[in-house]
């Protein structure tokens, strides 16, 4: 199965391909540059390089959110463009997974931060199954970094651009129990959002393209505050 993979939920941008397990090409660049100039351009570019066309896919992945308001519009709407050209089905695949999904061999809490602004983040749990699968641990939410790592109890993975602003806090608040990816993993990656992408059209789980918008999440803030206390993990 081939998949080509967009992601532009936050400045750092890239496409990739996907083909069963074996990554093709990816282009990944951080720019001033709107999405709107250059995701086009990146897509026509590895189609070349690759030697691929779109009728080439059986379907497409995109990041559909938490990140920019703005991004997250260009690549849904690039993706619903590209697979209605074709005829080919789309899956939406969250930014905190596809931090998350790179680490399928961690021991620990899994924990992707991105920032949300307003000194907030948006964050997810995730663990590694018997199996080898990361899976999500609870609720996706948008946090004060405060509140969020005086829930952590016990050793956990950062990753993310929320490291960049909120690291030094982290560790200040959970010492040994914080860990950190390498800097270059903080990105989101679209191969990996194909990776997932094509497990679940795999699975014949494919998103409707009609009803696919941005996962903004922020309106969970309220009940994230409402629960207070440790998080049960």
């Amino acid at each position: 199965m081939k998949i080509l993979g967009i992601d532009t939920a936050v400045a750092t941008g890239s496409v990739a391909i996907i083909e069963d397990d074996v990554l093709v090409g990816e282009m990944l660049l951080t720019s001033r540059r709107t999405h709107a100039r250059r995701v086009m351009k990146s897509v026509d570019t590895l189609l070349s390089v690759t030697e691929h066309t779109l009728s080439d896919f059986d379907g497409f992945a995109v990041s559909i959110g938490p990140g920019s308001f703005t991004g997250l519009r260009i690549g849904i709407s690039t993706v619903k463009g590209l697979a209605f050209s074709v005829g080919k089905p789309i899956v939406a695949v969250t930014t905190l997974d596809a931090l998350a999904n790179q680490f399928p061999t961690s021991n620990t809490l899994i924990c992707p931060i991105l920032n949300a602004r307003k000194g907030e983040v948006y964050t997810a749990l995730y663990r590694t199954d018997e199996n080898g699968a990361v899976v999500r641990a609870g609720d996706y939410a948008v946090v004060s970094p405060s509140d969020w790592v005086r829930r952590i109890t016990e050793p956990a993975l950062f990753v993310g651009d929320g490291v960049e602003e909120y690291g030094s806090l982290i560790k200040e608040k959970l010492g040994p129990l914080a860990h950190f990816a390498p800097p270059f993993l903080n990105t989101i990656r679209a191969s990996v959002v194909a990776y997932i992408g094509m497990k679940r059209l795999k699975n014949k789980e494919p998103d409707d393209a009609k009803t696919l918008v941005p996962f903004y999440i922020r309106p969970s803030y309220a009940e994230i505050k409402k629960a207070g206390g440790p998080l049960s993990l």
